[in-house]
């Protein structure tokens, strides 16, 4: 029992240093480790195996609404990522270069790319030509370089993966109804699958997306009550189009530009994971996301008979489909118990001689603990339900926290009162200046995080100078 108490006390508490507490479970439950490459990280088998799940569910919702997997190259010559200005203004602080290609001085210099709106654009300048080959829905899974002055485990890393979503429409109807529909995707999975409760909405002009006509964001909230933006959708309307000459003759056989649109979402969904779920134990990850959803565990598996009845429980739940391991090393069972709950593993199964003799066996939910006695030829399908009630009572409980730490400001004195003693969303009014705006970051250190869909009217005047408001905002402080 010393080694088990050993392996929790080496993740830091929650709310002794937040901060260390994720780099702790991080790398405790071996998610990442660190490498010689500043600001990039090792993605372990442990948090590979999440971000493939995640990969594999996002991947068949997107090609449920026709969307088809491609890959563009990495390299972006220098006058290509130009042609779009305001793009490459935005970007350029975090591009890096590729200068010299063998032992040569390259003519041109080629950004690594940190996102890839002006390769789709210059493919489609020469794949577009008609209406009927209206529309593209292309989505590429890859990783991009963004050169980050700080970092951190799958929230902000220079290198990180993602899926990277371009399609390019006849109408601005149809664009602005697919960014609007891949929202709601990323919304749906991270509600029903991750079970993070999100906020839909609209980014301010400040904080859209550059080069972007409108950005749409899905903000959750963290255990520590600052915001992450979890996953956004962009309309680009025509202009990239204009830029990169994407034109397309239309049934009236007049030519057009088209418009287009982009959507991703990153490995920063694990960090969301990690901080909306996780305890001072570990990782407690959803079951639907899980790459293991059960772990066996026997009870003195050197008795006769446990070790078979150990495999007979794995063998079951494999064939009813769950995702199941057993642990039949040779530590204690305190050490595997303390292990399966530091990598979050949302069910064990504990059998052992008495277990057996009864024909029984004791199930255990990694969010909260909860034993269940079950009978061993009844396990495949009570688990089932175990882990179904699991997911449904996490997603609860946190947006049951979220919307604890939801609150609502007036007036500047209500900002002040939420700046110094609050932590978490603050809903208040906005008049639609940019200098208010930039006024509450500065004074309060709330950012806008989303215009969101569903609006509140809570008062007539704005927050910060009290003219006539025009939106409610959720503001915030982020990672």
């Amino acid at each position: 029992m010393a080694k088990d108490k050993k392996l929790v006390e080496q993740i830091t508490s929650r709310d002794v240093d937040f901060a260390q507490w994720y780099t702790d479970v991080c790398l405790k439950a071996d998610l990442i480790d660190y490498t010689s490459v500043k600001g990039c990280m090792v993605i372990k088998p442990a948090g590979y195996a999440i971000w493939e799940n995640c990969k594999n569910d996002l991947d068949q919702r997107f090609k449920a609404t026709g969307v088809e997997n491609c890959y563009m190259p990495e390299l972006i010559p220098e006058s290509l990522l130009a042609k779009e200005g305001e793009l490459v203004n935005g970007f350029a602080p975090e591009c890096a270069w590729v200068t010299v290609g063998g032992n040569e001085q390259l003519q041109e210099r080629l950004a690594l790319r940190p996102t890839s709106e002006t390769l789709f654009s210059d493919f489609y300048h020469n794949d577009v030509h008609s209406y009927r080959d209206l529309p593209r829905l292309y989505n590429q899974w890859c990783s991009v370089m963004r050169w980050e002055k700080t970092t951190r485990p799958f929230l902000r890393s220079r290198e990180f993966l993602w899926q990277e979503g371009h399609t390019v429409h006849a109408t601005a109807q149809e664009a602005v109804e697919r960014t609007e529909m891949m929202l709601n995707i990323y919304a749906d999975f991270l509600e029903k699958d991750m079970a993070i409760p999100v906020i839909k909405g609209r980014k301010t002009e400040k904080e859209k997306f550059a080069g972007a006509e409108a950005t749409y964001t899905v903000e959750a909230l963290m255990y520590d009550g600052q915001a992450l933006q979890s996953g956004t959708s962009h309309y680009f309307g025509d202009k990239f189009a204009k830029a990169y000459d994407i034109e397309f003759t239309d049934k009236d056989n007049i030519v057009k530009y088209c418009h287009q649109t982009s959507w991703g979402m990153t490995t920063r969904i694990i960090g969301a994971m990690i901080m909306v779920h996780g305890d001072d134990s570990g990782l407690v990850i959803p079951p639907r996301i899980a790459p293991t959803q059960v772990m066996v565990i026997p009870i003195q598996q050197r008795r006769e008979g446990v070790l078979e009845k150990a495999q007979e429980i794995l063998s079951a739940l494999k064939a009813a489909g769950l995702r199941a391991k057993i642990d039949d090393t040779d530590k204690g069972p305190g050490y595997k118990f303390a292990e399966q709950e530091m990598r979050g593993i949302p069910a064990r199964i504990e059998i052992g001689p008495k277990d057996i003799a009864n024909g029984t066996a004791v199930v255990v939910r990694r969010d909260n603990r909860e034993k269940s006695e079950v009978l061993i030829d009844q396990l495949p399908e009570k688990v089932k339900e175990i882990l179904a009630a699991e997911q449904t009572e996490m997603f609860e409980r946190a947006k049951k926290r979220r919307d604890e730490h939801t609150y609502a400001a007036h007036n500047p004195e209500e900002m002040k009162e939420c700046s110094e003693n609050r932590h978490g969303f603050v809903k208040a009014m906005w008049c639609g200046s940019r200098e208010c705006e930039e006024k509450i970051k500065e004074v309060y250190g709330f950012s806008s995080r989303c215009i969101p869909f569903e609006q509140e009217q809570l008062s007539d005047v704005c927050v910060c100078c009290g003219k006539p408001a025009k939106k409610m905002v959720y503001w915030g402080r982020a990672y």
